[in-house]
């Protein structure tokens, strides 16, 4: 693989925007979540019991047992820790700086000190997926705080490889989950009849695709499993465009979903991971720049590599026809498809390709090590040298250590290969596991709503006889409303009130404490619902009676005429969900007690200027609706930094214009014979050109600090071919000379 220097750029740059939504998108939900009136109160899972902090942070590793001996209540002290979450990734994005490994140590503290707290609202995969990632940020990026400098480092392929083997992880896993589960729509090849209706919050595209016909439906779903579980197995490939083949099908597919599903920052952040199959020369490609590499590889070694693509690419479309009995249908104009293999066929090819994809990531991850290793080899001056080495030998057996310990959640899909691994790597595992520093993936396991979407709608009575339906913003519930397009933010009571309704209540003792909130009218909750209060029917006053019952969604079908309906949603009665109740109720009391959901005693309110400087910034944002400050923050720090890179690439360009310009002036007065030295001596025009190349040497310098070590730098041969020049244009000075005399 080439140089991953601008690869790895990006992704630090883009790692540092995610982290940017994660805080602002958690920090306005955090009143109606984890506030001290919220949904489940943080300070509940913080139980100061007088032990030493170091054993408080061993059972629970969160910064919030420092807010008591700051004067800080729970709910001050996490959003303290999220605004200073998303001011510094903030500062991240804008200044590269500070896109250190110092600083992504600190996000990487705040998220999983909110982690620890976060309960159902936080336990989502692409959580464990921000947090994992983020740990491999601190490996990945420089220490530049510390060593003031920015320069490459020889190690840099070892550590960046660890986020293309956490990519393979999360997408064959994705893909393996859909048919170990079983399920039968994804073995009926339907799964994308039902997926488009029955997931949390679709987008206004969600409508239009789920219209397509069956068979176009059925073929996505064979599209998702080659790209899901075949594709990945390129990613380690020493071919470097079957590598980026890999790349653009997976984009491809982050897209659909983006396109189609509002599934938060997951899909932003696994677009990020996808940098790690590009190196500089597609970067340069992408920026329409000459890439300075040379291809030291004969015609026929080419021509082979062409012919291993080529054979590789009819291979996976030869293989998909067979797997999946793909006919073209010319009477119905469609392509025919359906799985051809069995489930204990699958399993076979499950327990074959389990442990050598193991080994194929062993091969890959040895092959950087040793390559970083001849690098550092190559540094010239000792100490320079040394202090490589030991820093190659650190970082490789980090990286090493963390490819081992991600063997035990990647082999949790097969059973046996997973009972075949050595039982100290699951001992290590078991040791950090809390810190969330591997995990185990598979998304859309089943399909669900298959008999139509379940979803619980609340409604609100003053009297018990006249009653309110209680629309939420983001999930469906009006009929003519449409869905919403809010990607990357995550409205988190929203989603689950998606889960809730695939179960009972009692398996959401949350939903228990929402009605309990909205019986007593609690702003902060509220604001979950509606972000402009005035949007929710009871703001005036609270309802005194609330019920919630459960209805099936379906998507709305076009007329005879093909016009779109004046709906979005239709929908049918299933059951009640939660009785009507009100404060004081039996069976509300009840099950505020059984679940614990009930305070003893008053929460305690902190008055500290900190306490008081949270307040203010909470009354700086309230009422501003989340997507639309999460993308006014991105919007204006992607402006900032593309304003700064034109800036400074005209800086870079314009010495390089006034060198080429004064080239040209003096080789039209040497053609006329009219000397150039007017006014000027042979010295004073020599540092003049040599001002101008010096400049250019500048920016060559830092071109070339990216170039592998040991090789003559664009500098030397720069200084070379100016003594070259001054020589011949001296004797061409001295033939004009002998001209003019005769």
């Amino acid at each position: 693989m080439g140089e991953i220097i601008l690869p790895k750029r990006m992704f630090l740059w883009c790692m540092a925007v995610i982290y940017l939504t994660a805080f602002v998108s958690l920090y306005v939900q955090i009143p109606g979540l984890y506030g001290n009136e919220g949904l489940l109160p943080a300070r509940r899972q913080l139980r100061y019991s007088g032990k030493p902090l170091l054993e408080q942070l061993q059972s629970s590793p969160t910064l919030l047992w420092l807010g008591p001996q700051l004067g800080l209540d729970t709910h001050t002290a996490i959003e303290l820790l999220c605004l200073l979450g998303a001011a510094l990734s903030l500062a991240a994005t804008l200044v590269e700086a500070l896109r250190d490994s110092v600083v992504f140590l600190c996000l990487w503290v705040l998220y999983l000190s909110m982690y620890q707290v976060g309960q159902v609202f936080l336990y989502f995969q692409w959580d464990n997926l921000l947090l994992e990632t983020g740990f491999l940020c601190i490996l990945v990026a420089p220490l530049t705080l510390i060593r003031g400098s920015r320069k490459v480092r020889e190690y840099d392929g070892v550590t960046f490889w660890l986020t293309r083997w956490l990519l393979f992880r999360l997408m064959f896993a994705s893909g393996v989950v859909k048919l170990t589960s079983r399920c039968p729509t994804w073995w009926g090849l339907t799964a994308l009849t039902y997926h488009y209706e029955t997931q949390c919050i679709p987008t206004p595209l969600a409508w239009f695709a789920h219209q397509m016909p069956v068979w176009w439906q059925k073929l996505s779903v064979v599209g998702t499993f080659v790209i899901e579980i075949v594709v990945p197995l390129f990613f380690f490939s020493p071919l470097r465009r079957l590598r980026l083949g890999a790349f653009y099908l997976q984009v491809l597919l982050q897209v659909l979903i983006i396109l189609s599903g509002n599934y938060n920052f997951f899909n932003l952040l696994t677009l990020t991971l996808c940098l790690s199959l590009l190196d500089d020369q597609h970067v340069h490609f992408w920026l329409r720049r000459t890439d300075k590499t040379t291809n030291h590889n004969s015609k026929l070694w080419s021509w082979l590599c062409y012919l291993l693509e080529l054979a590789v690419w009819s291979l996976l479309i030869f293989g998909s026809i067979i797997c999946f009995d793909l006919q073209l249908d010319t009477k119905k104009n469609a392509i025919s498809s359906r799985i051809a293999f069995t489930y204990h066929h699958f399993n076979h090819f499950l327990k074959t390709v389990t442990i050598p994809s193991v080994w194929i990531g062993v091969l890959s991850l040895t092959w950087e090590i040793v390559k970083a290793m001849f690098r550092c080899a190559c540094v010239p001056g000792f100490l320079k040298r040394f202090w490589g080495t030991f820093q190659w030998t650190v970082f490789a057996a980090a990286t090493a250590a963390m490819f081992t310990i991600s063997l035990v959640p990647y082999t949790y899909m097969e059973y046996d290969s997973n009972a075949r691994l050595w039982p100290g790597v699951r001992q290590v595992h078991d040791l950090v596991d809390r810190y969330q520093l591997v995990n185990s993936y598979g998304l859309f396991r089943r399909m669900t709503g298959v008999g139509g979407r379940p979803e619980v709608v609340i409604e609100g009575s003053n009297d018990g006889v006249q009653w309110t339906e209680i629309e939420f913003m983001y999930k469906p519930g009006n009929l003519s409303a449409p869905p919403p397009m809010l990607t990357p933010h995550q409205p988190r009571l929203d989603w689950q009130m998606w889960f809730a309704a695939l179960g009972h209540h009692t398996q959401a003792p949350w939903f228990t404490s929402l009605m309990y909130r909205l019986l007593q009218g609690k702003k902060d909750v509220i604001e979950l619902i509606q972000t402009d209060v005035t949007q929710y029917p009871f703001h005036k006053e609270p309802p005194a009676y609330l019920r919630a019952h459960r209805y099936r969604y379906w998507f709305t079908e076009p007329k005879a005429d093909g016009s779109y309906p004046e709906r979005w949603w239709r929908r049918v009665y299933d059951e009640e969900f939660y009785p009507t109740v009100h404060l004081g109720n039996s069976f509300l009391e009840s099950m505020l007690n059984q679940h614990g959901l009930k305070d003893k005693l008053p929460p305690r309110t902190a008055k500290t200027t900190v306490a008081r400087a949270m307040r203010w910034v909470r009354s700086q944002v309230r009422g501003v609706p989340s997507e639309v400050l999460i993308w006014t923050l991105i919007a204006c720090s992607a402006t900032f930094c593309l304003l700064k890179g034109l800036r400074n690439g005209r800086k870079y360009t314009e010495p390089k214009a006034n060198a080429s310009e004064t080239a040209n002036n003096h080789t039209e007065t040497t053609h006329d014979g009219t000397s150039d030295h007017l006014g000027k001596s042979d010295e004073q025009q020599a540092e003049e050109e040599e001002g101008v190349n010096g400049e250019d040497s500048e920016d060559e310098v830092e071109e070339g600090e990216t170039g592998e070590k040991g090789k003559v730098t664009d500098d030397e041969e720069n200084e070379e071919e100016e003594g070259d020049n001054d020589e011949e244009e001296e004797r061409e000075k001295d033939e004009n000379l002998r001209k003019r005399k005769f």
